[in-house]
């Protein structure tokens, strides 16, 4: 047992740390009466050894895990002979020990209320034993306030694994599967995720589902952070949302300031080329569409965190405020290759940083349960190519981005390559869905973009460019 296990901390002061002998005994006992059907019940419940405060109920419970791992019979005259073959009988008071056991336990019917508190008393413990290196490494440690607050967020959230996990019955999973099934043949819409906002999009990923990463890859220029902020202002607006529904938005901006992507936003909403704006030339008409792009952008949930030079574990630590705080149901992270890994990691090489930067990443998905969309350069392997066509082998520096995530989008734009057979359209995007863990892989998924106004829209063959553009709007300055 190592020294800092919560189950072997000292008291401090008067004060014992939190236990119950009573449901110690309680759950030992039940597996000494009932052994193939209450230690199951342990195993799923993720109980272990260290859940045990006294010495004594460890070591047994320690010999117990062993049988079972061992599909051996677990009962008072086999549990006795373990401890007896591993010296261990005599510690804990001999066999007396154990009929007292099953004496205080008069039936195992009650065995998960034990198990139940049991886990109670030992995530107290784990607390409090997080709570003092918490102490001491905040006087000691030579992290930044920042780097420390990020690593004591995560160690106090990796308490919650030691939290039990039942697993469902098999009917109740099968139940909640029809219940869905139900409903999409009530509804006539199979939407599994959040809607993009983009209906051919939609239809490819039928929505971003929580818990997934999706990777945006693309060149440099080629709009990726303008299709994800388009993506981020459709979600916290609710478009494409059956029911219109405003989702909360988190965007970490590691290269673009705060102020530039807002702009940005305001521009592409009012339909005002922010080129123009910059240089001064608002017209009265404009100034009174940013007006109301700025009022209508006002009210979206929208969450910006510029901080540049984050590692992954303090945007980890970020992202889990963000969410605790105001209910974050979607992601973007601007870009990955912006991001650093822990020392240990960036001692071992780019690709290995980069490795542990998406390893992240995806933990982050999983651990809020929410989608989260990774903006991502492509190596410039795509520029030996006369159409300029990017592959998921282009994924710049690491093949664990490929890997770790559930959704690689490949975003080209066919103007900026000569040799594409398209490359006189110049409101043309194509977003190649080049892997998908739930749907098919491989679809081209066309989209038109307004570069001055830095938005994409659906794109409607037949329609071009300037016929795209709000009224008033003709892209040139006056």
């Amino acid at each position: 047992m190592a020294q800092d296990s919560p189950s072997a901390a000292v008291a401090r002061g008067d004060r014992s740390p939190p236990h119950s002998e009573e449901a110690e005994r309680g759950v030992l006992g039940a597996i000494l009466l009932d052994g193939a059907r209450v230690a199951d019940l342990c195993v799923q419940s993720r109980l272990t050894p260290d859940a045990f405060y006294v010495p004594a109920h460890r070591l047994i419970y320690e010999a117990i895990l062993e049988m079972v791992n061992e599909s051996k019979v677990v009962d008072l005259v086999f549990v006795g002979d373990r401890l007896r073959n591993k010296g261990s009988l005599e510690k804990i008071g001999g066999a007396i020990f154990l009929d007292r056991l099953v004496d205080s336990t008069p039936t195992a019917a009650h065995a998960q209320y034990y198990i139940d508190l049991v886990s109670e008393k030992f995530i107290r413990r784990c607390i409090i034993e997080k709570a003092r290196k918490a102490e001491a490494d905040t006087y000691a440690s030579e992290l930044s306030a920042e780097a420390l607050l990020g690593e004591i967020e995560q160690s106090f959230f990796s308490i919650t694994d030691l939290q039990s996990g039942q697993i469902r019955p098999w009917p109740q999973m099968v139940q909640g599967v029809m219940q869905y099934i139900d409903q999409i043949s009530t509804t006539r819409k199979g939407l599994a995720g959040i809607p993009t906002g983009f209906s051919n999009l939609d239809r490819q990923l039928l929505g971003l589902r929580p818990s997934n990463m999706i990777v945006l890859a693309a060149r440099p220029s080629m709009g990726k952070t303008s299709l994800a902020m388009n993506i981020a202002e459709n979600i916290a607006h609710g478009a494409g949302d059956p029911d219109g529904k405003p989702r909360a938005v988190g965007i970490f901006s590691l290269e673009m300031s705060a102020e530039d992507l807002v702009m940005r936003l305001i521009c592409s909403q009012a339909g005002v080329s922010s080129h123009s704006v910059s240089g001064g030339y608002i017209s009265q008409d404009n100034h009174r569409r940013l007006v109301n792009a700025a009022a209508h952008l006002v009210q979206a949930p929208i969450f910006l965190d510029d901080s540049a030079g984050l590692t992954i574990n303090e945007l980890r630590a970020r992202a889990r405020r963000m969410k605790k705080r105001h209910g974050i149901e979607f992601i973007v992270v601007d870009y990955l290759q912006l991001l650093s890994a822990p020392q240990d990691a960036r001692n071992n090489g780019r690709q290995q940083e980069i490795t542990a930067v998406s390893g992240g990443l995806k933990a982050m998905a999983k651990e809020l349960k929410v989608p989260v969309m990774v903006l991502s350069q492509l190596s410039r392997q795509t520029e030996s190519r006369e159409t300029g066509v990017p592959k998921l082998s282009d994924l710049r520096e690491s093949g664990a981005i490929e890997q770790d995530a559930d959704v690689v989008l490949l975003l080209r734009r066919p103007c900026k390559y000569p040799g594409d057979a398209e490359s006189e359209d110049r409101s043309l995007a194509v977003v190649n869905v080049a892997k998908s863990r739930n749907g098919p892989a491989g679809e081209d998924i066309r989209l038109n973009f307004i570069e001055e106004l830095t938005r994409f829209q659906d794109r409607v063959e037949g329609i071009d460019e300037q016929a795209m553009r709000p009224a008033g709007d003709s892209g040139e300055q006056p």
